[in-house]
């Protein structure tokens, strides 16, 4: 752990938490997008003690994987960062990207290079398995429906559906003109996530980790508290959330900001971090 970073212990390393919830991607998997066995064996550990929560801008099934390796496929989750909350079958929560908002992502990306992904529950529409497609398909393990954009936006505009996410995917510099055009005309209603230079992310503004985990606190862990909450996160998006909880953990590789704000550090995701921290901090 760096000694200069200002960080913040409310509660002492032998406390056991009841409720854990961790970021997937950057955070919990390793260099080959999987969970270490040092991880697996940690959950397992601790599944009957303490809650296990997958709180991610995944769709549900790119998680429910990750679930069945630990033996947690009956836990809640929150998926595409808050915008959707799973209890078993049961939704506890749904945010939608507004339909109108949706066609107006698709619209600013016409003429250029960028892939635009659309999400709505387990659904995943793309225009063409291209790179983007298959990249994203095979880091999540699942596979998407190819459909041209316009005819899934004929459906959402006939049903007034929504998107939990929209995902754009491409070069730099286009990446970069969308998320400026976004900010500027969208700003109000939408978080634009820039999660690499090539990654655009875009939920409702409504929703967040923490006000998902709120959710969870509210209908199904209803005899627990923030105070009994550990929480992991490496990004931006994470940050609320790491505030928010008893002990808010950032893996080693986080951004600064995220670095700053942590009660703790750990490893890096690629040093099994998280399975370190719960060894430490969960009994």
């Amino acid at each position: 752990m760096n000694a200069d970073l200002n960080l913040k212990f409310h509660y002492s390393c032998t406390m056991s938490y009841k409720l854990l919830c961790t970021d997937i991607d950057g955070t919990l998997l390793n260099a080959d997008r999987e969970l270490a066995p040092e991880t697996i064996a940690q959950f397992k550990r601790i599944k009957d003690n303490c809650g296990i929560i997958l709180a991610s801008s995944r769709m549900p099934n790119a998680m429910r994987h990750l679930q069945a390796e630990v033996d947690i496929l009956d836990s809640p989750m929150i998926a595409y960062n808050g915008g959707l909350v799973l209890a078993g079958d049961r939704v506890l929560s749904s945010t939608e990207i507004e339909y109108n908002e949706v066609r107006k992502i698709v619209e600013l990306s016409h003429g250029t290079e960028i892939h635009v992904s659309v999400y709505n529950s387990d659904e995943w529409y793309v225009p063409s398995m291209d790179y983007w497609a298959n990249r994203e398909a095979s880091n999540t393990k699942v596979t998407p429906q190819v459909r041209h954009l316009e005819e899934t936006l004929g459906e959402y505009g006939m049903t007034q559906k929504g998107a939990h996410k929209v995902m754009c995917m491409g070069p730099a510099e286009e990446i970069a003109v969308l998320y400026s055009n976004l900010i500027t005309q969208l700003n109000d209603d939408l978080h634009v996530y820039r999660s690499k230079d090539t990654y655009l992310e875009i939920a409702s503004k409504k929703i967040s980790k923490k006000s998902a985990i709120a959710t969870l606190l509210e209908h199904v862990y209803v005899h627990l508290d923030w105070k009994d909450v550990i929480a992991f996160g490496d990004n931006y998006n994470d940050m609320e959330m790491l505030e928010a909880v008893g002990m808010g953990v950032a893996v080693g590789n986080a951004k600064h900001e995220v670095l700053t704000i942590a009660n703790d550090v750990t490893a890096t995701n690629k040093e099994h971090g998280v399975a370190l921290s719960v060894a430490k901090h969960i009994l």
